[in-house]
């Protein structure tokens, strides 16, 4: 999905009612899901210290696919210091956990130096926790 095509579909995720909205934890930044229909998008509330510093910002998506109520799946985006206000997306899926309090997703991103892939891979993972509705 092209970043053009994930803004729109945040955008129609987050047009919603706020009270259908749930706050949720990631690495430190409290997120907001957004939910329509099986639609599903990620996006920062409140970034942790230091991801101003990459370019990161309130509303900024960083997942964005589809549930099937047990499974999420779609792509993430990764924000880096290797190249500040960059951000490149990859395939993610995983379990919705705990009675639904819990989202891990995993994949495989790319890794980058001074903003050019370097051929490499890591596996990355996600976890998305629960905290209180919006």
């Amino acid at each position: 999905m092209s970043a053009r095509a994930a803004l729109a579909l945040a955008a129609a995720l987050f047009a919603g009612p706020a009270l259908a909205d749930s706050c949720w934890t990631h690495n430190g930044s409290l997120m907001r899901l957004g939910a329509n229909g099986e639609k599903r998008a990620f996006a920062y509330e409140v970034p942790r210290k230091g991801l101003a510093d990459i370019g990161v910002k309130p509303g900024d998506t960083v997942f964005w696919g589809a549930t099937d109520g047990k499974t999420y799946s779609g792509q993430a985006k990764v924000f880096s210091t290797e190249c500040p206000g960059e951000a490149t997306s990859y395939a993610v899926s995983g379990p919705v956990l705990d009675g639904g309090t819990r989202v891990v997703l995993s994949g495989q991103r790319r890794l980058y130096r001074a903003c050019a892939p370097t051929g490499e891979f890591v596996a990355d993972t996600l976890v998305f926790v629960y905290a209180r509705q919006c």
